[in-house]
């Protein structure tokens, strides 16, 4: 524990020391603001951290459980016996690490998809490789040179790599792989994970579908989404993805998102401090690509040198249209004409499961209704993202959108063995003779008496 904890505090200091050049690079990538980065990328590791090191010496504990043999008398003709097996054993669950750990991380938040996972296979006892995304090069050349003088090199490297170095560094025999990404990029990984029987947990995206209700406070909603599809120029993965609302809810919801987005913004936001840019031209190009669907109502303002797409919002889509076929990680929010609610959850329902469904109301039985009749990653109602910054909830995805979890101490169970033990003293055998051959209707009665599980409330006839 003394080793993990001094690892995690050095974590600290570089979150602590390493502040302004974080902001910096995170800048240069992509022109975060800094209130987003040291929200994002540095608070939220912060909380991360403190949350393990608070729990460390508990978590870290053999788990002792219950233990279902119950205590019979046990009477033969030549002498009375007692069947009381593991009531004296020691029946725990040990925390054991699992090995060496691969953590694969994104471009969008380079600092905290990278440290939230390692601070969690630090805490669990693992050996760590990392590898910082190489989109964000600024980030990823500031992680490589900085971050190794604060930890241990025998145990934790940074390794840094392109698409065929990471595609040879997955040819390794790793004992766990976390991997934040795409879909398509994760089947790849979850195949060379495959090929060593390696766990893995996929952190993916996917299509975060976001339903207005008819009765709402449209001001409200539309602060709330806006700020969700924005934040870090839409490059975030449980962004808001699509409105779905009522064509009334729609002409009610658009003058309140223009009112948002020139709050927030400013008249433009392109000189706006508070707004970034698209990571890089590959990505500005794919953007520029998705804005040719539907009609655009709000925005739709770009900059190719500057890498600068507008808040932008589009109507008149068909659910064929490219934009609604993949994520689209910028700062574009169509809107989905829908009759009702039950048409909304249909829609939901008829595309891949995400990672975060969304639900606006001010009727708490229609955004239960949206919660029970839909499946996805995690669930947000009358907000969006918030539901990501709390350490105890679980942060993953199910089916396309991922695979595992992770936050607090469900970051510290996905790098840890749950490894069942049962530890019985060498004496009493006569304890045993019960389960031994030669075998009877008698022995399996007493057997089965001591050993089977009840449901409670049940009584049984003797």
């Amino acid at each position: 524990m003394e080793y993990r904890v001094a690892q995690l505090e050095a974590l600290g200091r570089f979150l602590d020391e390493k502040k302004q050049d974080i902001l910096e690079a995170t800048a240069l990538d992509m022109g975060k603001p800094p209130f987003e980065a040291e929200f994002s990328e540095i608070l939220l590791c912060k909380n991360e951290l403190n949350e393990m090191l608070n729990n460390l010496s508990h978590w870290m504990k053999d788990e002792h459980v219950d233990k279902n043999l119950t205590v019979v008398q046990r009477r033969t003709p030549d002498a009375v016996g007692v069947l009381q097996v593991t009531r004296l054993d020691s029946v725990f669950i040990r925390k054991d690490p699992y090995g060496v750990v691969l953590i694969i991380a994104p471009w969008n938040y380079p600092v905290h998809l990278l440290l939230v996972p390692l601070i969690g296979a630090i805490a669990a006892g693992n050996c760590v490789i990392i590898k910082p995304s190489e989109v964000t090069k600024n980030t990823e050349r500031f992680v490589a040179e900085v971050l190794p003088g604060y930890l241990d090199k025998d145990c934790f490297a940074v390794v840094t790599a392109g698409v065929q170095e990471t595609t040879r560094l997955l040819e390794n025999k790793f004992d766990y792989i976390f991997y934040t990404g795409s879909p398509s990029v994760g089947r790849i990984v979850m195949a060379a994970a495959a090929k060593h029987l390696t766990p893995a947990t996929l952190e993916l995206g996917g299509k975060n579908p976001c339903y207005v209700s008819d009765t709402c406070d449209v001001q409200n909603v539309a602060r709330r989404v806006a700020w969700g599809r924005f934040f870090n120029t839409g490059q975030t993965c449980v962004a808001p993805d699509y409105v779905l609302c009522s064509a009334e809810m729609r002409e009610k919801l658009l003058p309140a998102l223009r009112e948002a987005i020139t709050d927030f913004y400013g008249p433009n936001p392109r000189e706006s401090p508070d707004f970034g840019r698209i990571v890089g031209d590959k990505q500005f190009q794919r953007l520029l690509m998705l804005l040719r669907s539907g009609r655009v109502v709000i925005g739709g303002q770009t900059d190719e040198e500057e890498r600068y797409i507008a808040p932008t919002v589009l109507v008149d889509l068909q659910p064929s249209d490219p934009i609604m076929q993949e994520e689209i990680f910028g700062p574009i929010l169509p809107i989905i004409i829908v009759a009702n609610m039950d048409e909304a959850i249909d829609f939901i329902n008829s595309h891949e499961r995400p990672l975060v469904v969304y639900a606006f109301s001010s009727n708490d039985k229609v955004v239960n209704q949206v919660l029970e009749r839909t499946s996805s990653g995690g669930f947000c109602g009358n907000d969006t993202l918030m539901h990501v910054t709390l350490t105890s909830l679980p942060f993953g995805g199910i089916g396309n959108s991922g695979l595992g979890m992770y936050h607090g101490k469900f970051t510290f169970d996905t790098f840890t063995h749950h490894r069942g033990c049962l530890h019985r003293g060498m004496g009493r055998e006569a304890l045993n003779a019960l389960r031994y051959p030669p075998y009877s209707q008698q022995k399996l009665g007493i057997v089965r008496a001591a050993s089977e599980v009840k449901r409670k409330g049940a009584c049984t006839l003797l």
